[in-house]
């Protein structure tokens, strides 16, 4: 059967799986659901830092001011 979308087997501790699936009914969702709901709020956490991360290099105390007018004349 095609899919679009790729699939990922993944392993988890018999622990991490039951608070998962409490997690899933909690939520009325799939496991799968959560799981991947999970991955991508991680992936965009890490995405944010690297970012940040990236800014604060960037940042030149001393460097020129313009203003938003002038910005975009």
């Amino acid at each position: 059967m095609a899919t679009k979308n790729p699939r990922i087997n993944v392993t988890f501790e018999e622990e991490t799986i039951k608070f998962l699936s409490s997690l899933a009914k909690y939520e009325h969702k799939s496991l799968s659901s959560i799981v991947k709901e999970l991955a991508l709020e991680s992936l965009e956490r890490r995405e944010d830092k690297q970012l940040s991360k990236l800014a604060l290099e960037l940042d030149n105390p001393n460097g020129k001011m313009h203003s938003h007018f002038d910005a975009w004349k």
